[in-house]
């Protein structure tokens, strides 16, 4: 990556992204009695808890409402959740000004049409790998993996290593 890109990553205090497609492979499974389950990758879980541990901020914007999510983001410790949200773009001031932050210090990672007013805000934007090519061709960065299948960690490594978090992380495990 260039240097301008890194510059960009290097500014970023919130990480936010969409559910659907991005944090989950995009498959929504409903069974018989109506209840709703994703599949959700082990990896993008444990990417989001160590960018926490480092202060950046984690923010949902979901187009769909579901328990599942809220399940989710529980479990992770993410409170900053916005579901059923139609334009994406009309939440950012608000997440903006709760967290005291300009738009050039915040992340997004996208999937579908719907991202793109939000990833056209933000100061470094991300299309996931098997995101539709007009996300991918406004996005700053097309991740390798696919949504729900570790791009999500794929963001994060890369957001610990561009501000120096990598070594301190990699030590953690190291001592146990």
């Amino acid at each position: 990556m260039d240097e301008r890109l890194w510059a960009k990553i290097r500014k970023v205090k919130l990480l936010m992204m969409d559910v659907d497609g991005v944090l989950t492979d995009g498959r929504i499974i409903i069974d018989d009695a109506g209840l709703e389950s994703k599949h959700f990758h082990v990896r993008d879980g444990h990417g989001l808890k160590m960018v926490m541990r480092i202060k950046v901020g984690v923010a949902l914007v979901t187009g769909r409402t579901s328990k599942v999510v809220a399940h989710r983001a529980a479990d992770l410790g993410i409170v900053e959740v916005h579901q059923g949200i139609k334009n994406k773009a009309e939440v950012l001031p608000g997440i903006l000004e709760k967290f005291h932050l300009a738009a050039e210090e915040t992340a997004y990672i996208g999937d579908d049409l719907v991202d793109i007013p939000l990833l056209r805000r933000v100061g470094f934007s991300v299309a996931v790998a098997d995101a539709i090519p007009e996300v991918r061709g406004v996005a700053d960065y097309v991740t390798k993996q696919g949504g729900g299948q570790g791009a999500v960690r794929e963001v994060c490594d890369m957001i610990l290593k561009a501000q120096d978090h990598w070594g301190e992380v990699v030590a953690r495990y190291e001592l146990a």
